[in-house]
């Protein structure tokens, strides 16, 4: 009597699979991962009539599209993943997946799966559309867009499942990402650019998780980072998804919080 062989792919693999027929059940999620970040940008597009964009060198595109992949971030990755791995945790079901094959590691990575792949084909749909609608340029330096976005994904990933830690319902899940959304939709270059900003003030927020993925966008299409300034906000994103890779290990729960 032969035992079928698994390998980590196919488990991961097969996880997703049950983890996007779950997600699919969700209308909320659905709604705030797929809708909103086509939305946003469009506030972003009113805002940026009233700022002297030219005095800094930028235009209503490279703010608007890198604008665009951070909501895409935000919302179909980490907050989707905060719910996602709060219901998980709360209906025993990772508790049960424990019990199997699986590793913790699988477990993670086949669960945030979906809301990954949702948030690269959006980001791609997104750059694609603000490029083509602002008729914007190829961009100078598409290895540093491609960059910030994979780096952007695992961080936001880690992130969320760093926030599940200290969610105790799905419901809850609403009020612990607000410090990260807020902070980031503000303070990230995404409401508007940290050129506007004063030097002082600008680079307390070139600290902040998604500046980096801002600022690697945004360079990769005009070409104007040098490589100091890009070494640097990749050395501040990978920091960040260390840190949430870290707190992970350390903080996440397997089981309810009573």
């Amino acid at each position: 009597m032969s035992s079928a062989v698994t390998t980590p792919a196919g488990r991961m693999a097969a996880l997703a699979r049950a983890e996007l027929t779950l997600l699919g059940r969700s209308r909320g999620t659905l709604f705030a991962a797929l809708f909103v970040p086509l939305v946003l940008p469009l506030s972003v597009y009113s805002t940026t009539k009233d700022m002297d964009l030219e005095e800094h060198g930028l235009t209503p595109g490279t703010v608007i599209l890198p604008a665009a992949i951070g909501f895409s971030l935000l919302f179909a990755v980490y907050g989707a993943l905060v719910g996602v791995f709060t219901a998980r945790r709360e209906e025993l079901v990772l508790k049960r997946l424990r019990t199997g094959e699986l590793r913790d590691n699988e477990i993670l990575a086949g669960s945030a799966l979906p809301a990954v792949t949702t948030g690269l084909a959006q980001s791609v749909l997104l750059a694609v559309g603000c490029a083509v609608l602002l008729d914007m340029p190829a961009p100078r330096a598409p290895h540093l867009a491609v960059l910030a976005l994979l780096v952007g994904l695992v961080m936001c990933a880690a992130l969320a499942a760093v926030t599940s830690a200290f969610t105790r319902t799905t419901e809850s899940a609403q009020v612990t990402t607000l410090p990260v959304v807020f902070v980031s939709m503000l303070f990230s270059g995404m409401a508007f650019p940290l050129e506007l900003l004063p030097d002082r003030a600008a680079s307390v927020c070139e600290l902040l998780p998604l500046t980096p993925v801002v600022t690697l966008v945004r360079g990769g299409w005009t070409g104007e980072l040098s490589g100091y300034e890009a070494t640097g906000a990749l050395l501040t994103a990978l920091a960040w998804t260390a840190v949430s890779v870290f707190a992970v290990r350390r903080w996440f729960r397997w089981e309810p919080r009573r």
